[in-house]
């Protein structure tokens, strides 16, 4: 086993539904029982949402005081937006509503507006991000039905690619700086097409030159772990 204590930087492949602290307490418990120890230092660098997949970052020990420079790289996403209809969180969090028909939409319509949201961007977070407004959290803020006032905060789209078309399903890829809401660019896509849209699917496939493919699945991780675990109580 690598030295957690030290320090580690561990890729992981974070499931759909776990939020990004669900990993960090579930790893944080599996070094705690393969190394015997009581405590230790453990953090993630940059959150990922429960409905997304794909790479997320965990520091152990002296490399958590490198979170803050990874949390600041370029971020890579592949994702499902659909047009057609919209939703309060910009995702599947809550129900669909506003219907409208986007069977009108061309090709060229969609990756018009890909080129369009390139560049500088004055974004909008959704009402249902973790943002804090007057010291509360937006989400807990709009799940008690109240509209939290979001401030726009200024982020790049490196480059937003349009790799699949099937409507009303479309496929991107996008790299962006830190703070981006994939969730804000899906929900803006679909106004400029007057149709609305919502993210349906969501993965982060690299941070800086990390990349998912390099990362291991919490369940391939538990089992190093475990055997660890076992030569260790052997050793003892």
């Amino acid at each position: 086993m690598p030295n957690f204590i030290e320090g580690e930087v561990i890729l992981v492949d974070k499931p759909l539904t776990w939020t990004s602290f669900d990993a960090v307490n579930k790893l944080k418990h599996l070094l705690k029982r393969s190394t015997g120890l009581k405590k230790i230092k453990v953090g993630h660098a940059g959150t990922l949402d429960p409905l997304a997949s794909g790479l997320l970052i965990i520091c152990t020990g002296k490399k958590t005081k490198t979170i803050e420079g990874i949390q600041g790289q370029q971020k890579e996403y592949t994702g499902i937006i659909e047009l057609g209809a919209t939703t309060a969180s910009y995702d599947l969090e809550t129900e669909l509503e506003n219907f409208k028909d986007s069977s009108s939409i061309s090709e060229e319509d969609i990756f018009s507006v890909a080129r369009k949201m390139e560049g500088e961007v004055d974004q909008i977070p959704p009402i249902f991000s973790a943002k804090k407004i007057n010291g509360k959290r937006a989400y807990d803020l709009a799940r008690a039905g109240q509209t939290p006032e979001m401030k726009t905060k200024r982020i790049q789209i490196y480059s937003f690619k349009i790799e699949k078309i099937e409507m009303p399903e479309v496929h991107f890829r996008i790299a962006c700086s830190r703070g981006t809401y994939i969730r804000s660019i899906a929900h803006d896509f679909g106004n400029y097409l007057s149709v609305g849209g919502y993210l349906k699917a969501l993965r982060r496939t690299k941070i800086g030159n990390f990349q998912v493919e390099n990362a291991i699945k919490v369940e391939a991780f538990e089992e190093l772990a475990s055997q660890h675990h076992v030569e260790l109580t052997a050793q003892q």
